[in-house]
């Protein structure tokens, strides 16, 4: 495991990252080209992009640990456990600068017509510090999937081809949406899977569920749907 900065908000506090390599690949600097030469998938895993949403930094955290005592994946995963710090902190959706993270990108649909105030999607696409990490971040870097981790509905919403969440609704009981139910402009699943081509899971945690069982059902899933990536990305 190698800990580094991967970005920073608006108040200056970090955004940390954490890569773990393929058990081929020991010894990977945390510079992010060093992965572009590498055969095996890479895997971008986010939590608290809402910071009123526990769950998936929780499911973030799980994973964090389980990685940290036994990496055994056949696979580079960069995991950031809370792109939002600020907004976790101050337990808000939005940042300090009350924008909706995931309304900031910019899609070719962005707008900056808010649906309601709470998806605040800022003075401009990308105008955010933590978004224009992740897209520094997406630029630097062959990305094979990424995964969200969300609450709301349970819900598995797919942008882009990917098996992993047959897998992963096979052991939840989420179902599998293509579309989420709502327009989301600016939205990462927009951005990154359906734009750029880069399989992009929104996984929406049962809001409120409790956080043992987020650990005892949702890391298993996430871990099980890694392996598959494993089957079916690596090259």
């Amino acid at each position: 495991m190698e800990m580094f900065k991967f970005g920073e908000t608006q108040l200056n506090l970090p955004i940390h990252g954490y890569n773990f390599n393929s058990k081929h690949n020991a010894g990977l600097s945390t510079d992010f080209t060093d992965f572009k030469s590498k055969k095996k998938a890479h895997v971008l895993i986010i939590g608290g992009v809402h910071g009123d949403e526990p769950e998936g930094v929780v499911a973030a955290r799980g994973l964090l640990e389980l990685f940290r005592q036994n990496y055994s994946l056949d696979l580079n995963i960069t995991l950031v456990p809370e792109l939002n710090p600020e907004g976790v902190l101050l337990h808000n959706r939005c940042n300090s600068n009350k924008v909706d993270l995931n309304r900031n990108l910019p899609t070719k649909d962005w707008t900056p017509v808010a649906a309601k105030e709470r998806y605040n999607p800022g003075p401009s696409a990308l105008s955010e510090k933590e978004n224009q990490s992740l897209v520094h971040f997406l630029n630097h870097n062959k990305i094979d999937l990424i995964i969200s981790l969300h609450s709301w509905e349970p819900m598995l919403n797919t942008n882009g081809n990917i098996p992993e969440a047959v897998v992963i609704a096979k052991l939840t009981g989420y179902a599998i949406e293509p579309y989420i139910g709502y327009p989301t402009p600016g939205s990462l699943g927009t951005y990154a899977g359906l734009e750029n081509n880069i399989p992009t899971l929104t996984y929406e945690i049962q809001r409120d569920i409790k956080f043992d069982q987020i650990l005892k059902i949702h890391v298993p899933a996430i871990i099980a749907g890694l392996k598959e990536t494993v089957k079916i990305r690596n090259k």
